[in-house]
């Protein structure tokens, strides 16, 4: 299986959890982990997105969206 492409993303993050992440790529880059910053944050992502199925969508994938995501604060539940 091929690895999809990747992309460029920017996001914010406290300057704490990227400082830690660093260090843990940093330190974790060689064998046998051979961990890299944008590894780490794939797979973070991926585990949360499972689980944020699983809690909110039965498991299931959410469906694609039909817009761009908008900038600025959440919207209020």
């Amino acid at each position: 299986r091929s690895e999809a492409p990747k992309v460029r993303a920017t996001l914010y993050l406290s300057a704490e959890v990227l400082d830690e992440a660093r260090n843990a790529a940093f330190h974790l880059a060689g064998y046998p982990a051979r961990l890299t910053l944008t590894k780490l944050a794939e797979n973070a992502l991926r585990a949360e997105l499972e689980r944020l199925k699983d809690q909110y969508n039965a498991g299931m994938d959410f469906p694609p969206r039909a817009e761009q995501l908008k900038g600025g604060r959440p919207l209020a539940a």
